[in-house]
């Protein structure tokens, strides 16, 4: 260990060992029983035990998340071997379950172009799934976080095609006061210390009413450093030639040879970028804040209410991934990425009973806002047309005989994006409360979701071309513009001009509106022993877009802006869209669900299940454009149809010291949606239902309380055969026989935690941890596609607890692992998301 390493954790820890070393009342803690802790789980939503539910559940309680230091989105996935992540970052992920994946999310376009997620996230009653990514919930005063594998349609609807995952939140005790709150610092190996404190007040207000309030600020330190580097025009795709082998290794096809890839550009004078200003070590700091206040009301003997509202706010500086062609931990960027990313959400739950029927009431709100600047230079490696915006005319398009000419200016860019988006959510559901062998949950749900989407793709360079460019519009503003070119009346925010260097701009309004009716019923065929399960749920769902996409593309050395180019969305769909256009991307149908379960005794239990799982589909802002190989982009993407037949089995053995639970999986997926950019169609991300694929599969979990008295095992396992059984896209990108994205062939996690106790009511406690992941791709497009490493890492949690106090060390990646967790391959350059570096910490924790 370093000097500087170890001053760097004396500092961190040593306020935090002032509290342990402050003392604790002595106080009678016994030893914790060894037996298996009984879980309640919602997977039909209605209570019910782990072991009895016939479904695929991983299950994390309070106590587990407490033991396993379980906070953020990275923290509990890597608990979860058969969920997955796509993405980069804090507030920039999205979850993957059982291998269905297809593609890398895309951030300058992901509210607009994102397809929508495949697995649903419930944040207590309230679905909180969204376009392009999902909500990065803090885990603060959680009681527990539930993972259903498989399509889960019936009750959770769209967007549950591959599985659920639910945070259930602790709600407001009515018994007494309580409060607790935690301390934590840390430092890495290689990167900046991190600090935490969370609290949390339960207060009864009346024998029928109580508030539960939570809060936490959590400051995690960087650990990747922008180094220096430079850019320049001339590594342009325009100018690459055939059969160059990209870092992935895939060749340039003819295809996509660059426009000027032979041409002799000596007489070019390229203005190089660097990034001198922005060079810094750690520059990749995040931050969650946020407070949470519940209120519990007992309205009679039959009747409550619980209302939530939440504000969290999440910021980051820097990029949280790498270039491995540099270094460890390194990348080059040439402008200021940083985001902000703020919702708040309100809820509202009653439950009841009317009758032998129990009613549930869940209405929920959501509103949120994030801006974000990203670093746009690395579209340089397949923008084909960016010398057009940033070069002399003379440079891209030299007059006939001549060579070109002339000065390519600065190809640094970004992309300043701001977002807003409100979703309302509304279910009413019932559940039948006879003790007889016949059982039923039913409802209704519908949600309605508004996306405005605003990015200006701005290219300081294109200031200083010779004969300049006009202001531009928006393609929708004919007041100021006339209907010339492809303009046409339409929604946008700004009504113009774009500010200067603004190249390209989204502007769009997208709605989801959406509806379902669902119903289980259980029928016990032999008490106690055979019950058989029959689910259905209707949907009908509209996606809808307005607004522009629009380019200064034809602006050169114009008076005026042209509007030739871009794509005018509210032409397209809207109420005067041409012949044969639809006007949303509609799709409505019904889904099932069949399950036998059988028990032959109290400590066995097995299931067969039959499911079916849908999402929404989408229109695409390039609609009917077609490329040089006549394919032509679908206005509308389907959504994509996942049928799962499941064996699985839960069990206690050995007089209940064991619980093995596990299942068998067979999922057939037809028109798996998938982004694709390929500049050879179109200079638009857009979407299609492009292929079939299997996918084969295994998964267990366990706990092992062993005859040593404080001794526990715990783990889990996944193994993935996943396969592209047709292509349905006409393209080369997708290949038949590969295997889907963010799909490890295994995962798995081993923990041993050894408890004993020390006297004056203090409990000691050990345990470490192995983590294990297969290799992976990062998209099923092979020009994007690059492989993610197979990894190992090893952490340790080392403790002290009695009733009211606690304290523990905590070493992370004990091995200082360069863990691959994701890859992105997008714009034709290796960016790679590391596990962070050796994690060092002590956390404190006092309860009242």
């Amino acid at each position: 260990m370093s000097n500087s390493f170890s001053k760097k954790l004396t500092l961190s820890v040593s306020p935090l060992a002032l509290l342990i070393a402050s003392g604790a009342p002595e106080i009678s803690f016994a030893q914790s029983v060894n037996s298996i802790d009984e879980i309640v789980v919602t997977a039909r939503k209605k209570d019910e035990s782990l072991q009895d539910v016939p479904v695929a559940v991983s299950a994390l309680g309070e106590e587990a998340l407490d033991q396993l230091g379980v906070d953020t989105f990275e923290d509990y996935l890597t608990q979860l071997p058969s969920v997955t992540a796509g993405g980069s970052g804090p507030g920039q992920n999205t979850i993957y379950i059982r291998g269905l994946a297809s593609t890398t999310p895309n951030l300058t376009t992901s509210g607009v172009a994102g397809l929508a997620p495949n697995v649903s996230f419930y944040l207590d009653e309230q679905p909180l799934a969204q376009p392009g990514r999902n909500l990065d919930v803090y885990a603060a005063d959680i009681e527990r976080i539930e993972v259903l594998s498989g399509p889960q349609g019936t009750l959770f609807g769209s967007s549950s095609q591959a599985g659920v995952v639910r945070m259930i939140t602790n709600k407001p005790d009515l018994d007494g006061y309580s409060a607790e709150i935690t301390l934590q610092g840390s430092i890495m190996s290689e990167g900046d210390p991190s600090t935490k404190i969370e609290g949390m007040v339960n207060v009864p207000l009346s024998d029928k009413t109580a508030i539960r309030v939570v809060g936490y600020y959590d400051k995690k330190g960087g650990y990747i450093d922008n180094v220096a580097g430079t850019r320049s025009t001339e590594q342009s795709a325009r100018f690459r030639p055939v059969g160059t082998v990209r870092n992935n290794g895939v060749p340039v096809s003819a295809g996509r040879a660059g426009f000027q890839s032979t041409a002799d550009i000596s007489n070019v004078n390229f203005t190089v970028a660097d990034n001198n200003s922005l060079v810094e070590d750690n520059f990749n700091e995040a931050s969650y804040a946020g407070i949470r206040g519940t209120i519990k009301h007992l309205i009679n003997d039959d009747w409550s209410a619980l209302l939530s509202v939440t504000n969290q706010t999440i910021e980051t500086d820097g990029v949280f991934y790498a270039d491995p062609e540099l270094g460890e931990l390194q990348i080059q960027r040439f402008n200021n990425d940083n985001s902000e990313d703020e919702f708040t959400n309100l809820s509202l739950t009653l439950e009841g009973r009317l009758g032998n029927l129990e009613v549930i009431y869940a209405g929920a709100y959501t509103d949120r806002e994030a801006e974000q600047i990203i670093d746009y230079t690395d579209y340089l490696f397949v923008g084909q047309y960016l010398p057009y915006y940033i070069c002399d005319g003379s440079v891209s398009y030299p007059a006939a005989g001549a060579l070109p000419a002339g000065n390519c200016y600065t190809p640094s860019m970004f992309v300043d994006s701001r977002t807003e988006m409100t979703v309302e959510t509304h279910e009413l559901r019932f559940n039948t409360m006879s003790d007889g062998s016949l059982s039923a949950t039913f409802g209704g749900f519908m949600s309605e979701l508004e996306l405005k989407e605003f990015n200006d793709f701005v290219y300081p360079g294109h200031t200083s071309v010779v004969d300049g460019f006009p202001p531009n519009y928006p393609l929708t503003n004919t007041a100021v513009t006339g209907l010339v070119g492809n303009a046409a009346p339409g929604y946008f925010s700004d009504p113009g001009p774009f500010p200067a260097g603004t190249v390209f701009r989204n502007d769009i309004l997208r709605t989801d509106e959406q509806i379902g009716l669902f119903g289980e019923i259980n029928y016990e065929l032999i008490p106690n022993s055979l019950e058989l399960t029959l689910g259905a749920r209707y949907y009908d769902i509209e996606v809808d877009m307005e607004g522009s996409a629009n380019s200064s593309f034809f602006n050169l050395g114009a008076a005026s802006d042209a509007q030739r180019a871009g794509t005018n969305i509210s032409a397209i769909y809207g109420p005067n869209r041409p012949a044969g256009n639809p006007d949303n991307a509609a799709s409505d149908g019904t889904i099932y669900k069949a399950t036998a379960k059988f028990t032959p005794d109290e400590d066995m239990m097995y299931y067969f299940t039959y499911s079916e799982g849908f999402r929404a589909g989408l229109l695409n802002r390039p609609g009917g454009a077609s490329g040089p190989n006549g394919f032509t982009v679908p206005f509308a993407v389907d959504t994509d149809e996942v049928k799962n037949y499941e064996f699985g089995w839960k069990t206690l053995l050995l007089d209940g010291s064991l619980r093995l639970n596990g299942s068998m999986f067979f999922v057939e997926v037809d028109g798996l949606q998938t982004t694709i950019f390929d500049t050879s169609i179109v200079n638009l991300f857009f979407s299609d239902n492009a292929a079939n694929a299997e996918i084969k599969g295994l998964e267990a979990d366990f706990i092992y309380i062993t005859d040593i008295d404080g001794l526990s095992l715990a783990g889990a396992a996944s193994f993935l055969d996943t396969e592209i059984t047709e292509k349905i896209t006409p393209t080369d990108d997708v290949v038949v026989g590969d295997e889907l994205a963010f799909a490890p062939g295994y995962q798995g996690n081993l923990r041993v935690r050894y408890e004993w106790a020390m006297g004056n009511g203090y409990l000691g406690h050990v345990m470490p941890q192995v983590t294990i992941s297969d290799k992976s791709y990062s998209d099923i497009i092979q020009i994007n596609r690059d492989e993610i490493d197979s990894w190992m890492s090893f952490d340790i949690r080392l403790g002290v607890t009695s009733e009211e106090w606690s304290s523990e060390l905590f070493i992370e990646n004990v091995t200082d692992e360069r863990a691959e967790i994701s890859r992105d391959f997008v714009y034709d350059t290796n960016r790679v998301t590391y596990m962070r570096p050796m994690t060092i910490g002590l956390k404190v924790n006092r309860k009242f």
